[in-house]
């Protein structure tokens, strides 16, 4: 009797089919992993980079309904043809997700105590991590579908609460885009469209590799509750969830995905 029900019952939909979703900085790394995610869970990907063409195209060949755009986030017209992208690649209407996930760490190879950081680094992480950020959304908060189902998620880092030698500069330029959403949580009132922030700790991604020695890469781990570096589909996941209808209560929140390396 429970197979016939079964067998009977129309088919669960996807949670996010019919939705079209902004993903910046997608051509690698955790915004490639979440665009793979929210196309799983049925939306239509627009896939943004900035320089990796070729990753880019290869990810939107994998997916069932993706394209790649090439968009300096820094850029304001750029980031307004981002979301032009957006509106006609999958039938016209406006886009309902804007993933701001595109970032820097200048300099990762030779990180720098503040003192010893350099204008030119300082500029490069502030212009993509910040003002990039800032232009995603504000383009965001203007142009995403109202009434249900827009979901803002802009990428920040756990290094906003860690607070380690060598990321004061980076972190500052994340802890601007966290008080930026949580204030456009408030200002979005009415539109049925959330704002929150994913902070990720330590992931296993080339800017996070590059960045530090074999020695700090160990110690991460060592003082990780969950004895390793993040992935990937560790923060996808936590992404996914606040794109989906089950998270509309989630609002103006940083959510720092770590698995317990700093609060």
């Amino acid at each position: 009797m429970a197979d016939a029900a079964a067998a009977s019952s129309p088919p669960v939909s996807l949670p996010l089919a019919g939705r079209v979703a902004i993903v910046t900085g997608a051509s690698r790394g955790i915004g490639r992993g979440i665009a793979s995610h929210l196309s799983s869970l049925g939306a239509s990907v627009v896939i943004g980079y900035a320089s990796s063409a070729a990753e880019a195209e290869a990810l939107a060949a994998e997916l069932p309904r993706a394209v790649a755009v090439r968009a300096d986030v820094a850029d304001e017209s750029a980031v307004r043809a981002l979301f032009d992208a957006a509106e006609s690649a999958f039938g016209g209407g406006a886009p309902h997700i804007l993933i701001a996930c595109a970032g820097v760490l200048a300099n990762a190879e030779n990180l720098s105590f503040l003192a010893g950081t350099a204008a030119e680094d300082f500029d490069r992480m502030y212009a993509v991590n910040t003002r990039g950020a800032f232009l995603c959304l504000r383009e965001a908060a203007n142009r995403l579908r109202r009434g249900g189902g827009g979901r803002i998620v802009a990428i920040t880092s756990s290094a906003v609460a860690s607070l380690l030698p060598g990321y004061a500069a980076y972190a500052g330029s994340k802890a601007a885009v966290e008080a930026m959403v949580r204030g456009m949580a408030k200002e979005l009132k009415g539109t049925h469209v959330t704002a929150n922030c994913v902070a990720p700790g330590p992931v296993a991604t080339d800017m996070f590799l590059a960045g530090d020695s074999a020695e700090r890469v160990r110690r991460a781990v060592e003082v990780n509750p969950m004895g390793r570096l993040g992935e990937p589909a560790d923060i996808a996941h936590v992404v996914g969830f606040l794109c989906t209808d089950a998270a509309e209560w989630v609002n103006g929140q940083v959510i720092r995905a770590n698995g317990g390396y700093v609060s």
